[in-house]
């Protein structure tokens, strides 16, 4: 599926959003992909965001799946507008005990109003990529409030 942005400033906008929020920085989550709806974010491990046995916490592999979805859909939003996640499902799937999680955030239906988005986080190791969380997310587009 093609998918267009209603914007022709989409990725400078993007970026500005991300760059201004500091839960991402506060993860030390990273965007390293940017497209037409598709968003990757990369996570070091780091000791505050682990569980009691070591493995990523499940809070902070939903944080970047969340915002990867959500920047996701933004891509596509017209300019001034925002986004704010409406509702979202995730399945963890393996334990996040990689050196590295990667989210990478896909849009599967634009709309107007809501946007239907997947989330699949990754941990990276050398010997390749486990499958840690899947999630859908349903994102909304805030008219008039630009992120």
């Amino acid at each position: 599926m093609l998918l267009e942005p209603r914007d022709p400033n989409w990725e400078s906008r993007v970026r500005a959003s991300y760059a201004r929020q500091p839960f991402m920085e506060h993860l030390g989550a990273v965007l390293t992909h940017v497209a037409p709806g598709a968003i990757d974010i990369e996570m070091d491990l780091k000791p505050e965001l682990t569980q009691q046995h070591g493995f990523f916490h499940a809070g902070s592999t939903s944080s970047i799946a969340d915002s990867a979805a959500g920047y996701a859909a933004l891509t596509l939003f017209p300019a001034g507008s925002g986004v704010l996640t409406t509702e979202f499902k995730v399945n963890l799937l393996n334990p996040a005990r990689a050196p590295r999680m990667v989210a990478r955030g896909r849009v599967i239906k634009p709309g107007r109003t809501l946007t239907i988005c997947r989330a699949d986080v990754y941990g990276l190791e050398e010997a390749g990529q486990t499958h840690v969380l899947t999630g859908l997310f349903t994102m909304m587009c805030l008219e008039g409030m630009e992120d």
